[in-house]
């Protein structure tokens, strides 16, 4: 059996953890950034823990990280 492919785009857009949990980066701060307070682009700089319905698809496509 082949060996199976990691999805280059997920991995680029994820990281692992020390304890194995997923870590993104949060949405809406690459434009239209005026209308938004500083407060929320603040809170935007933060990663996140990718949610616990969303890991099991995640694990599937990148089977090696």
């Amino acid at each position: 059996m082949p060996k199976m492919k990691t999805s280059r785009s997920a991995a680029k857009r994820f990281t692992v953890t020390g304890s194995g949990k997923l870590v993104r980066f949060k949405a809406n701060k690459r434009h239209i950034l005026t209308k938004k307070s500083t407060k929320r682009k603040r809170n935007l700089r933060q990663a996140t823990l990718v949610d616990e319905t969303n890991v099991k698809n995640m694990r599937k496509i990148m089977p090696y990280i």
